[in-house]
């Protein structure tokens, strides 16, 4: 086999990618650097009238995209949102499983309706997602490339709150990392990254709370979306063909290093 030099190329054209938690943040940076790319996207959340929005700019800028209207905890439509996808532009073989939740409380503090909520959409639903595109990849016999986001959370909790979004964070890495080994044979590759802060709709709510953060990091600033387009690209491309199991973190410099 010959490789390109350098063996580098964000051509996704032909490609079919399902982007969760897609109406903010993180999701429309990530569903609008797949389309640009020429992959066709599959747009799923709660909020069908920011995802449609999100899908009139790719639209505009010549990609495809569909909305999908789910939510997180409900499995159902879940399966649905895949088999949506799948029925508009064929076999999913991107997955970003990126919506999550914050809980923002103390551990002791918080209600059974809460817990459930936090762990099945941060947990529960890319799981569930993860195992059916994998299934029908694997069906029709294609390689394809899922990617977690997990946080930084996952390397170290203050202990000033949102214990179970550590938690949950800590868990997608792992599930990252065992979901990779068993897919690998099938060339289903699995990674995860780890931002830090980075201005998002999540990070709004957080900064209200508790003011500016800019101040304490050592660049002194809050990182945007778009500076995580290379990363995700990255580990979608052809060029990360050998990367599985990899949990990457992008913070700036942000947090400690144990």
């Amino acid at each position: 086999m010959t490789f390109p030099l350098p063996n580098v190329s964000n051509d996704l054209n032909g490609r079919v990618a399902l982007v969760t938690g897609a109406s903010s943040g993180f999701g429309v940076r990530f569903a609008k650097a797949l389309a640009a790319c020429g992959a066709k996207v599959g747009l799923a959340a709660r909020r069908v009238d920011r995802l449609e929005a999100v899908a009139e700019e790719i639209r505009a800028a010549g990609g495809e995209a569909i909305c999908i209207p789910m939510d997180a905890t409900d499995a159902d439509q879940l399966f649905a949102a895949v088999d949506t996808l799948e029925k508009a532009y064929g076999t999913v073989d991107i997955l970003i499983n990126n919506a999550g939740i914050p809980d923002a409380q103390r551990a002791h503090k918080m209600e059974v309706e809460l817990i459930d909520r936090v762990l099945g959409v941060n947990l529960r639903a890319p799981y569930i997602l993860s195992c059916e595109v994998a299934r029908r990849l694997m069906a029709a016999k294609k390689p394809g490339r899922i990617v977690n986001i997990s946080s930084v959370a996952h390397y170290s909790y203050s202990g000033n709150g949102a214990a179970l979004y550590a938690i949950t964070k800590t868990a997608v890495a792992r599930m990252t990392e065992a979901l990779s080994l068993e897919w690998a044979k099938y060339d289903i590759n699995v990674n995860a990254i780890c931002p830090g802060m980075f201005k998002t709709e999540m990070l709004d709510g957080m900064l209200e709370r508790v003011g500016d953060l800019s101040q304490h990091v050592v660049r002194k600033r809050v990182c945007d979306p778009a500076q995580m387009d290379s990363t995700l690209l990255y580990l979608v491309s052809p060029a990360s063909e050998c990367v599985t199991g990899a949990v990457i973190r992008v913070d700036d410099g942000q947090s400690a290093r144990n």
